[in-house]
């Protein structure tokens, strides 16, 4: 039987430009007839791979995630004294296991994401051979990928090696785009910017002129987690899957894009947060927004139009989940340690597998 894990947040932002389209304007999308405000699953997931909180809780259980690890090889073949020539063949075959070569680079066309282990074992065999002044064996080429790992943000988000589909991983989490409660309105802000030399003797303008989008809002953020495929991904290990499930529902809840953040400080913690435990289809609660929320009290007219929907949703097709816990800072209600501690729990029967 397959345990999922739901997170439902509510977060909200001021003026910010966390993730911008093309044009450097704020992503939207339309739902319900009006315009959103829109945060891609991307984004989000960079910014929580890449963040303090899983660099210090998944210390040693990161992925790196690059089209120039052969550019590496190639710099420590050069380094070490290896002729040219040898050195780009040794780097291509090494790289070449991982992706398609570039033409006539040791550079590959699509980023892959390497394991710790697998990062490991390139290291492990780049030095054999500078030590041996030879070309890697194919049976050493084949050594490099790895299937056993415990990569948790592979594990989570999944990786695919188009050269060596078998070693692909499916992602454990799906992520939806974040998008606001209610209808939102991009602005423009004019700027100036002084030059501190000019003494305003010929010239009294500013020493640049600019403008950039933004716009305020209260994001709804859903992701769902396979916990067993989470499991297996990381080869049975349940500290490392529980300590990855506290990393993501922390990083969820803390972790925003870094888009124009020094220019606008829009940082924010989830306001409310519900997680809930079962083995039913999972489900985003997201038609609770499809009317827009227009009210003064937005955050807790945003609650009750999530939890209403839910209880129908129950009404509707049973009881959707097994276990939940809540909580909403805007009230004080619950403890933020204390659902992180119901996220990593896993059950026994999925423990035992």
């Amino acid at each position: 039987m397959t345990n999922f894990i739901q997170l439902h947040l509510l977060t909200s932002y001021p003026p910010a430009n966390l993730n911008r389209d093309d044009l450097g304007r704020p992503k939207t999308a339309v739902m319900g007839g009006v315009q959103r405000l829109r945060v891609s699953s991307q984004s989000l997931k960079r910014a929580w791979r890449t963040c303090d909180i899983f660099a210090e809780k998944l210390k040693g259980h990161l992925g790196i995630r690059t089209k120039e690890m052969g550019a590496v090889v190639l710099g420590k073949l050069s380094s070490a004294g290896i002729p040219d020539v040898d050195a780009m063949v040794w780097a291509q075959a090494i790289a070449g296991r991982f992706g398609k070569l570039k033409a006539g680079e040791e550079k590959i066309e699509q980023l892959a994401h390497f394991s710790p282990v697998e990062s490991e074992a390139i290291d492990k065999l780049t030095a054999t051979i500078i030590a041996d002044r030879r070309a890697p064996r194919e049976e050493e080429l084949d050594q490099l990928l790895q299937c056993s790992h415990t990569a948790a943000d592979i594990a989570l988000f999944g990786r695919m090696l188009a050269a060596n589909p078998s070693f692909n991983t499916e992602a454990a989490a799906q992520v939806a785009h974040a998008i606001t409660v209610h209808k939102v309105a991009v602005e423009d802000d004019f700027f100036t910017a002084v030059d501190d030399l000019n003494r305003g003797i010929e010239d009294m303008g500013a020493g640049h002129m600019g403008e950039t989008a933004f716009a305020a809002g209260l994001f709804y953020l859903y992701l769902c987690v396979d916990c067993n495929l989470l499991l297996r991904n990381l080869q049975g290990d349940t500290q490392i899957t529980a300590l990855t499930l506290r990393a993501l529902t922390e990083a969820a809840a803390k972790v925003a894009p870094t888009g124009k953040q020094n220019s606008f400080a829009s940082r924010a913690y989830a306001s409310y947060i519900l997680a809930e435990k079962g083995a039913r289809q999972p489900r985003s609660l997201s038609v609770a927004f499809l009317k827009p929320i227009a009210g003064s009290d937005m955050l807790n007219d945003a609650v009750a139009a999530l939890e209403d929907t839910r209880m129908k949703m129950d009404t509707v097709y049973g009881k959707l989940w097994q276990e939940e816990m809540t909580i909403n800072a805007a009230r004080g209600e619950g403890s933020f340690e204390e659902l992180l501690k119901f996220v990593a729990r896993l059950p026994e029967t999925e423990a035992a597998q």
